[in-house]
């Protein structure tokens, strides 16, 4: 529950911000800018995650919930079908209806990937719940399980409401100066969308995963940055394709074929880590941060082919 509320509020920003620009036609904005959240909470979060817990305790592996991880890969792999089909469809030119099937079958897969991650998390929270119970038999439990809250609820309750607001308001300035710093650094808007405003987005699960990884609760770490990933590619671009249908925007889960294919690599990476043996160390997570490094310098280097429609007026 703990990692899921992290991811949720975390992820609020990025809903916020695509919320903003489907209301301006910026489609592929919001394209870019959720395919970036989930690269940057897959490698960079939960590579520094890795890195900063393996330095703490060098001297030996941090030990993870091998089977939370694996149902999380499986839903990854399974949002990649998402996004993959309506690309092969578009590039090799078989629709029974052109311009119309394509745009179909993602409105039909985002409420089946919408029914999917609410079954998810009954299953999570329900089902499984017995199996986050940790075995304590001849294991002393950790000091620190029982903290102190440092604000009540109410207090989060009006911070949440406030930073939310505050965040509403600038995300409408923001969506509206990407053209104009794309133009004026010089940078393509692939690479602002994808790299740039996912580092400032995902902030707060930037920090939360570090924390919860130095003080060796990496269950709590994974649950922020896979389960952040899981949350956007299951539920966050199913819901602004949700959204965009009903504000009459042509959004779909074309992400066009590099980007579709960056995010295939990246999840079959990101899988092969955390299925082998459950564990981590700082090595492993210098190997995702660089990783994010090479998936950024390529993007930056990337055109997209797609030519971006400008605000309404």
């Amino acid at each position: 529950m703990g990692g899921l509320l992290n991811a949720t509020f975390g992820n609020a920003t990025e809903l916020i911000i695509g919320i903003y620009a489907l209301r301006n036609g910026m489609t592929r904005v919001v394209q870019l800018s959720l395919l970036g959240s989930i690269l940057s909470n897959m490698l960079l979060v939960l590579g520094c995650a890795f890195f900063a817990g393996g330095l703490v305790f060098y001297r030996k592996e941090q030990v993870f919930d091998k089977a939370s991880a694996t149902v999380n890969s499986g839903l990854l792999l399974m949002a990649v079908m998402g996004l993959l089909f309506p690309a092969v469809l578009h590039f090799t030119h078989t629709e029974v209806h052109y311009g119309k099937s394509e745009l179909a079958l993602s409105r039909f897969s985002s409420c089946i990937m919408l029914v999917v991650y609410a079954a998810y998390l009954f299953f999570q929270l329900n089902t499984r719940k017995d199996s986050y119970v940790p075995l304590t038999e001849g294991v002393d439990p950790p000091e620190d399980d029982d903290e102190v809250p440092e604000i009540t609820k109410f207090e989060t309750i009006v911070w949440l409401s406030i930073m939310t607001a505050w965040i509403s308001i600038l995300s409408e300035y923001l969506v509206d100066a990407i053209e104009g710093a794309s133009l004026a650094w010089n940078i393509p808007i692939a690479f602002i969308g994808v790299i740039l405003l996912p580092i400032v987005g995902n902030a707060a699960e930037h920090a939360s995963a570090i924390m919860f990884a130095m003080k060796d609760k990496l269950d709590i770490s994974l649950g922020v940055a896979i389960g952040s990933s899981t949350q956007i590619s299951m539920f966050g671009i199913p819901f602004c394709v949700v959204v965009g249908w009903i504000m009459g925007e042509p959004m779909d889960l074309n992400f066009q074929l590099f980007e579709t294919a960056t995010l295939f690599i990246t999840v079959i990476v990101v899988a092969f880590f955390l299925q082998v043996e459950g564990t981590s160390n700082y090595f492993k997570g210098l190997m995702l941060i660089l990783c994010y490094m090479i998936v950024a310098a390529s993007f930056f280097v990337h055109e997209d082919p797609s030519s971006e429609r400008g605000p309404k007026t």
